[in-house]
Order: C-alpha cells, then sequence, then structure tokens
C-alpha cells in the first residue's frame, strides 16, 4: 500500500510540474520525484549529483548559502553541500568556469558579461537571485570633511540623505588643481559596485572614466580613478591611503565606521531602489546534465531567503554569518546593517529595514529586466564596444538568467506548503519601468536603447535592426 502511494505520489508531481510549466513534455520539463505524503512535505528530487562544492566571496549577501547549509535545507533536498570561501571574483568565475565549484554565489555582472562578449568567455547561468540593496560608498574620514559642508542638514544638524556625489565633486577639483588624481576602489569591473558608483559620480557630472579595447581599466577620460579591490581589502586599503573611497558590499562599509577609518555617505538603495545584487551561478553544461539538482539547489536558496527576510531571524542570521568559514566579521559589525539599521557616522544610526533584502519584493526570481540593466551598463561605458539593438539585449539575458528553473523550484515548493502560491510573479519576466534612481532616470528594459541615450555621460546608440 505504501509503495502504491509512492508511486501515486510520483505521477501527480509530475503532472503539476508539467502543468505549471506550459504542458511540455521533454527531458528539460521533466521531474521525477520520491515522496512519502505520510512522513515528510518535502519532495526529493531525483537528484544526479548530491555532493556539490559551491564557492562565496565574504559578503553579508552569501546569506542564503550559509542558512541553506546551517538549517538542513540543502539536506533536506538530498543535496551534501560544502560551502568554500573564495580569495577574489576571479577566481569564483574562473574555478566555475572550470568545474571546480559547482555553483557559487556571483557577482549579477559576471555571468553576464560570460556570455555578452567581455573577459572570459562561457555559458553560465543564473536560477536565483540572491538579494536586494546591501551595498553602500565610503569615503576616507579627510575626503568627508571637505565634503560636509557641501551636504545639505536637517534640523537635528545631521546630513540629508540621499547623499548625492555633487558634494564631491568641489573636493574632486581640488585634488585635481593640486596634481592629485582622486582614487576610488571598486571590487571587479562588471560589479554592481562598479555601475552604482559610476552611476552616482556621472549623476553629478563627474565623468568616471570609459572602457575601450586599450584601456581595460576603464579609464579614458576619467576625473574618478576607479580601480580593483577585493571586499574585504576595502577597509585597510582606504586606512593606507591607497584610495580615498570605494563601493562595497556588507560588512566592509561598516567595518570603516567601526575602525574609525571612514564615512559611509550613501548605500545602493539610494542609488537604485531595490536593485538586484548577487545572483546564485552554474555553468549551463551543469545545469543540463544535472537539470533535478539544480531545481533542488534553488529550491534550498529560496527556502534560506525566506528564512533571513523574517525579522526574528536575523540575530541567528548575524551568529552565523560571524563565524569564520563565512564572513568572519564581528557580530556588532555584521548586526549594523543585517538587523535593519545601518551606520553613517559613529553615532548616526539610522533605521534601513530594506538594506538587506532576501526574499520579499521577489528578490529571488532572476527577472530579465534586472539583467538588461547590467547590459546597458557595459554598453555605457564601453565594455561592450558596439551599438546592438534592442532584440539582442532580450536574447542574450533569456540565455543567463533562467526564471524556468526558478519556477519549478517554487512550484515544488508551493505544493509542499513551504512558500504561499501568491510569492510566484505573474510575470513575462520584465518588472514595470522604474524612476526609482538617484538621478530620477526612468529605466524601461523593454527599451535599452532609449535608456542608453538618457544619460549625458556615457556611450550614445542608434536603433540598429
Amino acid at each position: 500500500m505504501k509503495l502504491t502511494l509512492i508511486k501515486a505520489s510520483v505521477f501527480l508531481v509530475s503532472i503539476y510540474i508539467l502543468i505549471g510549466c506550459g504542458g511540455k513534455e521533454s527531458k528539460k520539463d521533466t521531474v521525477a520525484v520520491n515522496t512519502d505524503t505520510a512522513t515528510s512535505k518535502t519532495k526529493t528530487l531525483d537528484i544526479e549529483k548530491p555532493q556539490l562544492t559551491f564557492g562565496f566571496i565574504k559578503l553579508t549577501d552569501m546569506a542564503p548559502l550559509a542558512i541553506a547549509k546551517e538549517k538542513g535545507f540543502f539536506e533536506d533536498e538530498g543535496l551534501y553541500v560544502s560551502v568554500e570561501a573564495q580569495s577574489n571574483w576571479k577566481n569564483v568565475l574562473d574555478r566555475v568556469i572550470d568545474g571546480q565549484l559547482d555553483g557559487s554565489h556571483m557577482l549579477a555582472g559576471q555571468p553576464i558579461a560570460a556570455g555578452a562578449g567581455f573577459g572570459r568567455q562561457a555559458q553560465l547561468v543564473t536560477p536565483f537571485s540572491m538579494d536586494l540593496n546591501g551595498n553602500g560608498i565610503t569615503v576616507s574620514n579627510d575626503v568627508w570633511s571637505k565634503m560636509e559642508p557641501n551636504v545639505p542638514k536637517g534640523a537635528d544638524g545631521k546630513p540629508v540623505h540621499p547623499i548625492k556625489a555633487d558634494a564631491l565633486k568641489p573636493v574632486i577639483t581640488d585634488y585635481k588643481n593640486s596634481g592629485k588624481p582622486f582614487k576610488m576602489g571598486m571590487v571587479f569591473p562588471v560589479s554592481t559596485h562598479n555601475y552604482e558608483i559610476r552611476y552616482w559620480l556621472a549623476a553629478a557630472g563627474i565623468h568616471p572614466g570609459m572602457y575601450t579595447a586599450d584601456n581595460v581599466q576603464g579609464q579614458i577620460d576619467a576625473e574618478v580613478l576607479l580601480s580593483v579591490t577585493p571586499p574585504p581589502q576595502m577597509p585597510a586599503t582606504l586606512e593606507s591611503g591607497t584610495i580615498y573611497g570605494y563601493c562595497v558590499g556588507e560588512p566592509w562599509n561598516q567595518q570603516a565606521v567601526f575602525k574609525g577609518i571612514g564615512v559611509p555617505v550613501t548605500t545602493n538603495y539610494d542609488i537604485w531602489k531595490n536593485n538586484p545584487e548577487k545572483v546564485f551561478v552554474m555553468t549551463k553544461k551543469f545545469v543540463d546534465e544535472n537539470p533535478n539538482t539544480a531545481i533542488a539547489v534553488t529550491k534550498a536558496l529560496i527556502r534560506a531567503g525566506k528564512w533571513l527576510d523574517e525579522p526574528a531571524n536575523r540575530a541567528e542570521a548575524v551568529k552565523i554569518l560571524s563565524m569564520s568559514q563565512y564572513v568572519g566579521a564581528p557580530e556588532e559589525v555584521l548586526a549594523n546593517s543585517m538587523t535593519g539599521t545601518f551606520e553613517f557616522e559613529k553615532g548616526d544610526k539610522r533605521a534601513m529595514p530594506d538594506f538587506n533584502v532576501f526574499y520579499k519584493y521577489n528578490a529571488t526570481y532572476p527577472f530579465y529586466s534586472d539583467g538588461i540593466w547590467f547590459l546597458t551598463q557595459m554598453r555605457r561605458w564601453g565594455q561592450i564596444p558596439e551599438t546592438k539593438s534592442a532584440q539582442w539585449y532580450g536574447e542574450t539575458i533569456k540565455d543567463i538568467y533562467r526564471p524556468d528553473i526558478w519556477k519549478k523550484a517554487a512550484d515544488l515548493l508551493v505544493a509542499e506548503g513551504q512558500i504561499p502560491a501568491s510569492d510566484i510573479p505573474q510575470t513575462d519576466g520584465y518588472k514595470p519601468p522604474t524612476s526609482e534612481f538617484i538621478d530620477g532616470n526612468s529605466f524601461d528594459a523593454k527599451d535599452p536603447i532609449g535608456y542608453i541615450n538618457s544619460f549625458s555621460i556615457g556611450n550614445k546608440d542608434k536603433a540598429v535592426q
């Protein structure tokens, strides 16, 4: 009788998945599931590769990986996962492409650049967006002392946020007049941080530099020289005077406050409200050969995101992330941003409940429109050297962002009662146009050429077929 129930459950869940995927019967769309409804609400997929190794960089936004492992969500799916810290983003990319890692926490721009022609080329896919927001721009104490007189103050005498780069512009001019180049750091050429600091600077009329085939540093016509520094090294590099500011994820902005060496002046929530940040990436080859494993991994990560966005769980998340095998930063530093606040200067701690978002606002869904924004910035700054058609943007991102995998995982979680059906967005993969940027500019992912041409600084394109 028990065997009959199991077979019936496999049949019903397979039909459910087929219906959810439009009834297309193919190897890619068929999901074998084993379950005993009398003993467990988790339906274990027929896993092709149960032992996996995933990578990450020591940042708080790797949290879904840590939580999926520590709370047993991977094991619930029949997965036995090792999670290993990596030295830098290039190492992360290379090790995934070379198969040394089965998947990794990665910059959203990395799989996109790999498929769009910038840097090392490979077929990478992301079925899961790890978080929204989470970054900040920090300047040295000396630079802040020169910026602060240009920043409006509130009735309480504290700076009014968001602070625009207009306040930095005269400081850069002073450096230039004294013959000193103004140097700032970001974490990787295709990182959100690079595009965010460029966006922030350019919105104030400060040219952050262009990329060309001969200048892969992106410093042509630059008024600010941007260079790469790995995230954990940002505070020390700032303290040494090698750079005067940086854009990085947490906890490395709050670490500057904690050490008394710098002042965060804005967060990426204020540069682009609820912007996508990191993604989880696997190779297309891995996903094609291990489709159920990819779905199971995505299931566990979705559950981790949901767990993380329960406010009552954040204190426990901070303790987990403070462990040396994960982020390894002090709990008080991690808690500054992870528990709904953000400290700009010592004593100036402000409520910021959405600084780190891991689940709400459909944060885990890999929207095509998010990926297209990165493509527009690559084109704007010259990393994509030639004009592309509007159609190219949509076609390119659909090979990289895989909401179909996310949807299969989410449908199973709904069937198991792990998430409500209302948490699955009804979407064509595109968010509505938004103007929630620091300069008020409007982004419509279905008109990438118009968006690129809307900026005064950066490349301009004519419509091409």
